[in-house]
């Protein structure tokens, strides 16, 4: 198994792990009566989600192994408001470093279709921090009236992310 192959495993697991704490952000939020909050976290769980199967396509595609991960159990209790959206920030962060990692590890291998796979992800968690930072922004000054948190969520979300269109293919389907 390559290295690649090998990292691209591992990076499933923290996938479906981000998936998996987005559920429990959700969660959070729901219990709070916060659906806007909610519908934006459970949108990201599909999101990385979709983004694991589409790594474990690749892996098929490629006659590749793939270990389906036992992943950590995610925090499911926050200090105030703010807390959960700051640890999603963290997450993208973190995720985006692996993806980097993962884009070169293919070219240090030379394996090119590897490398240009990666591609999408890297522009995919561009956005993705871009777009929790804002959040983050915007939560961080309204903690204390966070119905305007529910607001900016209801005016902004809806469109349709451009990059979805060119998105790799996911095992079983996107949801």
């Amino acid at each position: 198994m390559s290295r690649f192959t090998e990292a691209l495993n591992e990076q499933i697991a923290y996938e479906f792990g981000a998936s998996q704490q987005y559920v429990a952000i959700a969660v959070h939020y729901d219990a709070q009566t916060l659906p806007q909050l909610a519908a934006h976290f459970y949108r990201q769980a599909v999101e990385e989600r979709n983004h694991a199967m589409m790594m474990v396509q690749y892996l098929l595609d490629s006659d590749e192994q793939v270990l389906v991960p036992a992943v950590e159990a995610p925090q499911v209790s926050f200090s105030d408001v703010v807390a959960p959206v700051q640890l999603a920030l963290d997450q993208e962060r973190r995720v985006t470093s692996q993806i980097q990692q993962l884009a070169i590890t293919a070219r240090e291998e030379g394996d090119l279709v590897a490398e240009q796979f990666m591609h999408w992800f890297l522009q995919e968690q561009r956005e993705e921090v871009s777009s929790m930072s804002a959040l983050l922004d915007v939560v961080t000054r309204s903690k204390d009236s966070v119905m305007h948190v529910e607001d900016f969520l209801a005016r902004e979300s809806g469109g349709e992310n451009p990059l979805e269109a060119g998105a790799p293919p996911a095992a079983g389907g996107a949801l």
